[in-house]
């Protein structure tokens, strides 16, 4: 399967466009849409910044093909294209590793897929860089409220 339109603008909406890196809530180096690495591999350290938004985009799309393609390798069921969006938004931001060790995938290939959306709601929090300590992030929580609603929605 492809993101479709609506999963792209979700992603989008969530990372939303910086030009300029910086660091996120956890404290990785990002820049564009949510990008910690560049199209060659290298991470995105400080001062790095992106001419506009055309090369934002760029980078967004050679970005979002491992995710795209964990999600069709590492799900066994059949996805309507919102089930396929909300994990493809959901493995954008945590990684691929995370949806492959999770037991949201777990639950999903075993076709129980209220306990997978379920299971979205449960990836909320973020590490303190500081302390180390894991705290629940407002802004995690709501989006995972959003790729579930999006993952129950009926297309």
């Amino acid at each position: 399967m492809k993101l479709s339109e609506q999963g792209e603008k979700l992603i989008k909406s969530c990372e939303g466009l910086r030009l300029t890196a910086y660091r996120d809530i956890a404290g990785i180096w990002t820049i564009g849409y949510g990008s910690t690495r560049y199209h060659d591999g290298v991470q995105v350290k400080p001062g790095d910044k992106l001419a506009n938004e055309v090369q934002a985009e760029a980078l967004f799309g050679n970005t979002l093909g491992q995710y795209v393609d964990a999600v069709n390798n590492y799900v066994k069921v059949p996805l309507t294209q919102n089930q396929f969006d909300a994990l493809v938004s959901f493995t954008y931001n945590e990684g691929t590793g995370a949806l492959k060790g999770s037991t949201l995938l777990k639950e999903l290939n075993e076709k129980d897929y209220e306990a997978a959306a379920d299971q979205l709601l449960l990836w909320n929090k973020i590490t303190d860089p500081q302390t180390g300590e894991k705290k629940e992030s407002v802004t995690l929580k709501a989006r995972r409220v959003a790729e579930r609603q999006l993952f129950l929605a009926v297309p």
